[in-house]
């Protein structure tokens, strides 16, 4: 593919990209910066380009400017096979993240919030280098109605995933988001039976994402609770659609970060997040994708949750992220194991 021809030459020239593919989509798009240079998000309803956003909204949102870089676009054609990598973890983490459940829930017991999203992240060992073309085509594979991406500067670093989750889609006046929560194994022969701590968090989202919109968007519609299958894992979704009045600024600072991904209320989610993980959530749980870009007459977004990801550190060094809400409901052994299916996402894919 040209696309993956241009990928390699800008890995060997330390030049910055991104390859994606939004969902159900045939088609691999890509955005080739000629320098090195490292632009910011300065206002959200002017920038155009692609943007790479942090969790933490104090801390920059990258962007690759629309005007200086190549933009490419073919259609997808890969094959390749899924011979294992030997893969080794590091379970360490274990205690500590039950013990940091046993927190998030003894600190809803107390009322100081309702609901927190708590993560980790799990430093995964190679034994052979990774061919990282490789794994982001078995991406595109397994994930076919996720969007999936490559994303790479050389003064910021180099990740790679594949998520679930609109976080925003823009399209001329409309707007579509969507609440998702709630994480079961795929079974193949066993329909889903969602507990009711899963549906209450999913109906926590839904909620909030309704309360924060509707002053800015006036009537909104929301959607059936759904089941929805990204690869191996089901989730239950809502969509949430409406007009938008002019600026998307505003619309992202509202979502961002969501229920789904920090917690209620969110200025004391966050704090402790921040305070208890232990560890910097980088662009994990932030958002990227296309911004304000014209087509066919419209202005259009299309920006994802980070989730399902992988920082590439070296070719035998990978950083893998998972995470879950916390609910009064949560029992932390059970959190933990959801943690363990969930990152098994990423290393079916090494």
């Amino acid at each position: 593919m040209k696309i993956f021809d241009k990928v390699k030459n800008s890995l060997v020239n330390k030049l910055p990209f991104v390859v994606y593919k939004t969902p159900n989509s045939k088609f691999l798009q890509g955005f080739f910066q000629g320098n090195d240079s490292l632009n910011f998000v300065e206002d959200f309803s002017d920038s155009k380009g692609f943007v790479f956003a942090p969790f933490n909204r104090n801390q920059s949102s990258v962007l690759f400017p629309e005007e200086d870089s190549c933009l490419e676009k073919e259609s997808i054609d890969v094959d390749v096979d899924f011979s294992d990598n030997e893969i080794f973890i590091n379970d360490s983490q274990r205690d500590f993240h039950i013990q940091l459940v046993e927190k998030g829930v003894d600190a809803i017991e107390r009322n100081v919030f309702r609901k927190v999203v708590l993560s980790r992240k799990e430093k995964v060992v190679l034994s052979s280098d990774l061919n990282q073309l490789e794994v982001f085509s078995r991406l595109l594979m397994k994930y076919p109605s996720a969007f999936v991406y490559f994303w790479y500067h050389p003064k910021v670093g180099k990740w790679m995933g594949a998520t679930p989750e609109t976080l925003l889609s823009v399209e001329g006046k409309l707007f579509k988001t969507m609440s998702l929560a709630g994480t079961q194994v795929y079974q193949k022969e066993l329909a889903p039976n969602w507990s009711s701590k899963e549906i209450e968090e999913q109906y926590i989202v839904t909620d909030y994402i309704k309360g924060k919109l509707q002053p800015i968007c006036g009537e909104l519609s929301v959607g059936e609770l759904e089941t929805v299958r990204i690869g191996n894992l089901l989730h239950l979704r809502t969509l949430i659609t409406g007009k938008i009045d002019g600026d998307i600024g505003r619309l992202i600072k509202e979502l961002h970060p969501t229920p789904a991904v920090c917690g209620l209320p969110k200025k004391i989610t966050k704090k402790f997040i921040i305070n208890e993980e232990g560890y910097d959530r980088e662009f994990y749980t932030g958002f990227l994708g296309e911004l304000n870009r014209e087509k066919h007459g419209k202005t259009i977004s299309k920006l994802f949750v980070n989730l399902r990801c992988m920082k590439i550190n070296s070719e035998r060094d990978i950083n893998i992220y998972v995470g879950g809400g916390i609910t009064l409901d949560s029992e932390p052994m059970k959190e933990w194991l959801e943690t363990v299916a969930k990152s098994g996402a990423m290393k079916s894919v090494l």
